[in-house]
């Protein structure tokens, strides 16, 4: 069928342009006074129907009632302020003052921004989001790339029998926040990336977020052959052969169409495995474009690299067949001028391991200087699962460290309480919001307001699931009793306790009805009741996720208690504003150490939602008494049986003893002032600890700022200190097997005094290599049962002369610490232009 194809857009009158202006970027998705001028114009039914869209609200609206709202003083008064606020926003002073000529290119899979642009489907995606906007306040040099999905994630509801099932609705990008990138010819702009011999194109599309921008690749045109235009069709959709093509598209292609818009990926940002071959383009244009060789090309992204891993288990690692990886990635040894064999080792912790498959997180670890879990006990459990990449290295040296993950505030503090904390936290709040500061001015804020506050939220929370519950019986064609039964769901009153997030088993969403008779008595309490809300999603192909949510509505059948437990359908950001900010308890329960971070318990958190959880993720090192509770001590588990058993009681204790009184704990006035007490406390601590801009502050200090100027020092010298890195390590490959550390001679008696000094001498033979490029170390501390050394620290030895064919070293330490202690002798690399000496296979012990 031939079709011509045009584009309409709604015909704004000249008082409403800057309508069009804000609907395109998605500042909005946190400036509630700029959604509300979308509502008032189309009204909550066209907001509805639209999937809160402004762009596509715009196009809904009547020619009339736009004219209407041209000449309306009121509706013009409120857009003049809007407008303006926008404007100011995108001139104001950011944290950030640096160049911005070279930027961070951040890399994710998925991006959570807002309702209007489904192409997330969890925390992933809603982090990356968060990432960008808070990019956009703090002024970085930062921009995002992903890929546009004609469908996005799935969208969840469930059948009669309670069982999850799944549709895929296409989405429209003529009205949404997107617009197609054009080249000086006119025409969309594309790039092209080889797979499996052949080529396929992508075109880029631009997302403005504040002052930051995001481009997203799509596949789904006519130069493209059917297979490869499905390749952008879903988010998580398809077989591994889909995936590959993705991730190679994301990083590969997703590369090349930042060149091709003129910008400067000067240093890149990995957010998981899902990007990691855009090190291999990289690579490419080094030696491709500069003449240098692979090694020297390695030298020089290495310290440029950033990479951030969000799994805790093996198994969540993107990994593929080797035959799968040679179809398509068969070609790159030979564009970077190594062996094959050397190409799959990229991918292995053991590289000469025939058997072991290829590894996206071993590829990014292997070629990123910087390299971060997204919690401080997710960095430990990272250290432990990734120590084989550095053998002899002590697990507590592994080069991967953690930057926690943080929510952006306005995009998840609902509006009331956001006014209400606009008001007592100053301009800071909105104009500076890296002034984490302004959240120790909590307790200005009077107990009667911040309660009125939420109650008024939880009541908003009632209404909008009654509605959803409405929506759901008439979809499944309930008869009007059944119907009438969503007007009774949940209290706006009782103490309600939420658990949404994704429904995988590890998180144990059905621990808290793993004894009926206990709950259905604080369900069915006439004085104190509680009520649970659930959401969250199962993936499609994970069935005993699936039937975790079915087993929750049958429990509710099953007990006629289905005005106390309602699961809510189709969990998106629309649904966990509300859920994060209208419930009292916010209900965690991982099995320790399986979640990376979470970030839902934040959100709830700054809406004054107290969390309840297993000391896990961000949990485990945001807890404290004043803030909320734990269940358990962090404590580990053979038997899991055992696990729910112990862990089941220990929350219903929790609920019983501490949490039920606290909150039915009222005075005179009918206020919980304990319970607002902790409020008050969460908000205060999590708010700042927990911020996207502490997040990204960490980033920056840590990784985007070292990066860049790492960037800016290896071209300066047109890549000298590359090259002489990649000798410096071919000499070492040629010598570091002839190093030999002689015996180690010290001056300690069997029982030493604190405070008396220690001297430790050994002799070292370095082959070609000279003491300046080496770096010789006491390694000391107390010694373990075990015969390890443990907490130990690190001295620099000094060479004291050359004797033969080797070196004399010396050190002095002193006894400072009591009990058995020891000490040995290791070499490490030794350059200035080293990031850190962690290199695999380069260190030695006496």
């Amino acid at each position: 069928m031939n079709i011509s194809t045009y584009t309409v857009k709604p015909k704004l009158p000249a008082s409403l342009k800057p309508l069009e202006e804000i609907a395109r970027n998605l500042w909005l998705s946190w400036n509630y006074d700029a959604v509300q001028l979308f509502i008032r114009l189309g009204d909550h039914q066209v907001w509805s129907e639209t999937r809160q869209s402004p762009i596509k609200t715009l196009g809904k609206v009547s020619q009339a009632r736009l004219n209407e709202f041209a000449s309306d003083d009121s509706f013009l008064a409120a857009l003049k302020d809007v407008y303006e606020q926008f404007l100011k926003y995108k001139k104001r002073e950011t944290w950030y003052k640096g160049q911005r000529r070279d930027v961070v290119a951040y890399f994710s899979m998925e991006y959570g921004m807002d309702v209007s642009l489904p192409i997330y489907s969890g925390g992933l995606g809603i982090l990356s989001g968060d990432h960008m906007k808070t990019s956009s306040d703090l002024g970085l040099p930062l921009v995002g790339v992903g890929l546009l999905y004609r469908q996005g994630y799935f969208q969840q509801y469930l059948n009669a029998d309670g069982f999850q099932q799944e549709s895929y609705p296409e989405n429209d990008w003529y009205n949404m926040p997107v617009e197609r990138k054009v080249g000086k010819n006119g025409k969309p702009l594309t790039i092209a990336v080889e797979l499996a011999g052949r080529q396929a194109s992508a075109q880029i599309w631009e997302v403005r977020v504040g002052r930051s921008f995001l481009y997203l690749l799509d596949t789904n045109i006519e130069d493209n052959p059917p297979d490869f235009r499905m390749i952008t069709s879903a988010l998580y959709g398809g077989n591994k052969e889909t995936r590959i093509q993705q991730e190679i598209l994301l990083g590969i292609g997703g590369y090349r169409a930042l060149r091709a818009m003129g910008i400067n990926p000067a240093v890149t940002h990995m957010n998981e495995g899902h990007a990691a071959f855009l090190s291999l383009e990289r690579l490419r244009e080094l030696i491709s474009e500069r003449g240098l060789s692979f090694n020297e090309a390695r030298e020089a992204i290495w310290p440029t690299n950033i990479f951030t891993t969000h799994t805790p288990v093996p198994a969540g690692n993107e990994r593929f067949d080797i035959a799968l990886l040679e179809k398509y990635m068969r070609p790159w040894a030979s564009i970077l001028g190594i062996s094959w064999e050397t190409f799959l080792g990229f991918g292995r912790e053991n590289p000469s391991n025939q058997s072991e498959t290829f590894c996206m997180t071993i590829l990014a670890l292997k070629f990123s200087a910087y390299a971060n879990g997204v919690a401080a006990l997710h960095g430990v459990v990272s250290r432990d699962m990734w120590q084989g990449l550095w053998p002899g290295l002590p697990i507590n040296e592994v080069p991967i460290s953690h930057v926690t993950n943080g929510v952006h505030p306005k995009t998840w503090v609902y509006s009331g309480m956001s006014t209400l904390l606009d008001r007592y936290l100053g301009a800071n709040f909105e104009e500076k919001p890296f002034d984490l500061s302004v959240w120790n001015r909590m307790s200005r804020i009077s107990d009667e307001e911040l309660w009125r506050t939420h109650e008024r939220r939880r009541e908003q929370l009632v209404r909008f699931i009654r509605d959803r519950l409405e929506e759901r019986y008439r979809r499944s064609g309930a008869n009007e009793r059944q119907i009438r039964k969503a007007e009774d769901a949940l209290s706006p009153y009782a103490l309600t306790l939420c658990f949404a997030r994704r429904f995988a088993t590890y998180k144990r969403g059905n621990l808290l009805l793993r004894d009926p008779e206990r709950l259905l008595k604080l369900l069915r309490d006439p004085e104190r009741p509680i009520q649970l809300i659930f959401a969250g999603k199962a993936h499609p192909h994970d069935i005993p996720g699936k039937e975790l949510i079915k087993s929750i509505v049958h429990f509710a059948e099953k007990y006629d208690v289905t005005s106390r437990i309602v699961f809510v359908e189709n969990y998106d950001m629309t649904v966990a504003r509300y859920l994060t900010s209208g419930s009292d308890v916010w209900l965690n329960t991982p099995r320790r150490p399986m979640e990376a971070s979470g970030t839902s318990g934040m959100k709830a958190a700054m809406n004054g939602v107290l969390n309840c959880s297993i000391l896990d993720g961000w949990w485990d090192e945001s807890y404290n008494s004043n803030v909320g509770w734990a269940i358990g001590n962090g404590e580990y588990y053979a038997d899991e049986n055992l696990q729910d058993d112990i862990e089941s009681k220990a929350l219903y204790d929790l609920l019983e003893r501490d949490i039920i009184p606290l909150f039915y704990q009222r005075g005179r006035d009918n206020l919980p002032r304990e319970w607002i007490k902790m409020m008050k406390a969460s908000m205060k601590e999590i708010g700042q600890s927990m911020s996207s801009h502490r997040m990204l502050m960490d980033y920056s200090t840590k990784f985007y700022l070292p990066a860049l100027k790492n960037y800016q020092r290896i071209i300066k010298a047109d890549y000298s200190e590359s090259k002489a890195l990649a000798s410096y390590f071919a000499k070492l490959g040629d010598s570091w097997g002839k190093i030999k550390i002689g015996e180690i001679i010290s001056n300690a008696k069997p029982v030493m005094q604190r405070g008396d000094d220690i001297t430790v001498k050994t002799y070292i033979e370095l082959g070609e290599l000279s003491p300046n490029e080496v770096q010789v170390e006491l390694y000391f501390g107390a010694v373990s049962s075990q015969n390890n050394i443990e907490d130990a620290r690190r001295c620099e030895m000094k060479s004291t002369g050359k004797e033969g064919n080797g070196y004399r070293y010396q050190v002095r330490i002193e006894c400072t610490d009591t009990g058995m202690q020891g000490h040995t002798v290791r070499i490490l690399p030794k350059h200035s232009a080293l990031i850190h000496p962690y290199r695999s296979g380069f260190i030695k012990w006496a």
